[in-house]
């Protein structure tokens, strides 16, 4: 999986709870320069501290902070490891990662956003 994974909420414990299923979870996060360009502005907690909390979750079996640029930052890192199912959510699929995945092999899977239990749906932009 990949994303910007900044204040560290329920919704993203159940993505990546259900992103574990498949396997060994490896979390990809776009690093601070990259959030910015994206997003027009810096994430709250810088990419040292969002690695260390995603390494922290106990279904994250490693988080690497994408060593590229623009939407698909994550594209060296994809062909480091090697995986063999790419998971998604709703919001973070496009059309160009399932397309890039068909290209090299790749299961594509999108999730949908159900939030845990009887937990509320939660977001980073209505957090913030």
């Amino acid at each position: 999986v990949t994303g910007c994974f900044d204040l560290l909420h329920s919704g993203h414990m159940a993505f990546l709870k259900e992103a574990s299923y498949y396997g060994d979870l490896y979390v990809g996060i776009g690093s601070d320069r990259n959030v910015n360009a994206l997003k027009g502005r810096f994430p709250v907690n810088n990419e040292k501290e969002r690695k260390f909390m995603l390494d922290s979750v106990r279904y994250v079996h490693e988080c690497r902070i994408n060593k590229g640029w623009g939407i698909m930052d994550f594209l060296d890192d994809l062909d480091e490891i090697h995986p063999d199912i790419f998971v998604v959510n709703e919001d973070g699929h496009t059309p160009e990662k399932e397309e890039l995945c068909k290209k090299k092999g790749i299961q594509y899977t999108v999730l949908k956003r159900i939030p845990h239990a009887d937990l509320p749906a939660r977001s980073t932009t209505a957090l913030r």
